[in-house]
């Protein structure tokens, strides 16, 4: 706010609770704190973080196997392994041929790694029917060690608190009533829409109507025919 002038920032929270209303979020304002952010330091970019923890926080989710399969996505991490290896865990495809099958997995992203987690949870609940989703939100405390290349500057230890999301996968039946509780995929029923789609794009021989299918391509992708 400049000048004691409150108009923006009423506008950023009539939209926030606008944004709360549509996407049925309950708004928690017991929790809610005010941040002041400092002002950088004159020597702040003369230092460099050499170190990187994580606080290992219990799971927001009680009742875990403590053996349970667990995959921590990173930031940098890479989808297609987190996917290969979860995959055959969960398919009991050992490298021996003869592993267990797991029950369940669980993943966890913080920060910037949340969105990543999301996408591999999405992929493998395709990979493998009928699994069970059970999500959370919680935080967790980062702790980073800077250092400085001058002698006479000690090094500083910043504890930052981020956002971060745990996601359970499970083959066995999960309390329905527990909040964050997403039931198994189904796969839907051919519609009306979808069987005209289908005629359209088996009939495409003509230049008029390979438009039409490309069209269709371009607003239902699902519905293409693989490229031979």
């Amino acid at each position: 706010m400049s000048n004691n002038d409150e108009t923006y920032y009423r506008e950023e929270v009539h939209n926030l609770t606008q944004w709360r209303s549509r996407n049925n979020f309950i708004l928690n304002t017991s929790k809610t704190k005010k941040l002041v952010p400092s002002p950088p330091q004159p020597e702040q970019s003369t230092f460099r973080r050499i170190r990187r923890s994580e606080e290992r926080a219990p799971f927001p989710i009680p009742g875990l196997a403590a053996d349970i399969l667990h995959m921590r996505v990173k930031e940098g991490s890479k989808i297609r392994n987190l996917l290969r290896f979860a995959t055959a865990r969960m398919q009991g495809e050992g490298e021996d041929g003869g592993a267990t099958a797991a029950r369940q997995v669980v993943f966890t992203g913080l920060g910037r790694g949340i969105t990543k987690t999301i996408t591999c949870v999405e992929i493998l609940k395709r990979k493998v029917a009928g699994l069970h989703q059970l999500s959370k939100l919680c935080y967790m405390t980062v702790n980073e060690i800077w250092e400085s290349p001058r002698q006479d500057v000690a090094g500083r230890t910043v504890a930052r608190t981020v956002p971060a999301i745990c996601i359970l996968l499970s083959k066995d039946p999960l309390d329905p009533q527990e909040l964050g509780y997403q039931p198994p995929q189904t796969l839907g029923v051919p519609t009306e829409e979808a069987a005209r789609r289908g005629d359209l794009l088996r009939t495409a021989g003509s230049l008029s109507s390979l438009h039409t299918a490309k069209r269709l391509c371009l607003d239902d992708w699902t519905g293409c025919p693989p490229k031979i």
